[in-house]
């Protein structure tokens, strides 16, 4: 997971696909969040705390991250951030309005992603929202799934069972990533067939060469246009925003 952090780290200010995830989070949590801020926002999984410096626009955001690179790069960011882990989240019950989380569950073995889920409700105030994203269709698993420790990838169904599980009712719910599916399905299939590893996942995790990048960008920008006119059917993630019951 260090290894992923790290070469999270160098790209994901400028990769189209960490602009597409921002882009397609602000949006759901634009649509859902009730008008009152500040709010009170936890980052379950930060990582490098990247995603705290847009969510602080919405209030007082702070993560929560056990890996000591992740610590690093974003405490060497000035993030606010805690060491603890999300199956066992160090603040109290109801102590925020909204909590997120990005690309961590799918890492998690059957019985911590419940758990996971459970610590998100537990400190989320009545009726507060949490936001998940994370890793869809078993058929587009490769090389980036050894990289990522990736133990399952989600439908849509499946990620509303376990948030329904976990106390929460569906609000918003999308597949993301879904113009450039096509692109990531013929990569990963490639991937398998030759049986690459990690080398072949952190060169997919580079940043394209110009103008591929930005033309990649442009892409999720116009499907994040389309999301709000209505739910994407497929794509490489799936995001969902649910209230706590």
């Amino acid at each position: 997971m260090d290894r992923l952090l790290a070469a999270t780290a160098a790209v994901e200010d400028r990769h189209f696909w960490f602009l597409g995830l921002r882009r397609f989070a602000k949006l759901m949590l634009d649509r859902a969040l009730p008008a009152r801020r500040p709010l009170r926002i936890l980052d379950c999984g930060t990582g490098t705390g990247r995603n705290l410096d847009w969510l602080g626009g919405y209030g007082w955001a702070v993560g929560v991250e056990r890996s000591p690179t992740g610590l690093a790069a974003a405490r060497a960011a000035r993030r606010r951030v805690s060491a603890g882990d999300v199956t066992a989240l160090p603040f109290p019950n109801g102590a925020f309005d909204l909590a997120t989380s990005f690309d961590v569950i799918y890492s998690l073995d059957d019985d911590a992603e419940g758990r996971a889920l459970r610590e998100m409700h537990r400190v989320l105030a009545p009726g507060g929202l949490a936001l998940v994203n994370a890793a869809a269709l078993d058929i587009l698993r490769g090389s980036h799934s050894a990289l990522a420790q990736e133990r399952r990838r989600y439908t849509s169904a499946r990620l509303a069972a376990k948030l329904h599980d976990a106390g929460f009712d569906v609000v918003r719910m999308s597949y993301t990533n879904f113009l450039t599916l096509p692109i990531t399905l013929a990569v990963r299939l490639a991937q398998r067939a030759a049986g690459q590893g990690h080398q072949a996942a952190e060169t997919e995790m580079s940043v394209p060469v110009e103008p591929v990048n930005s033309i990649l960008a442009g892409g999720l920008a116009a499907e994040a246009a389309l999301m709000r006119l209505m739910p994407l059917p497929a794509g490489s993630s799936v995001m969902c925003v649910a209230r706590k019951r």
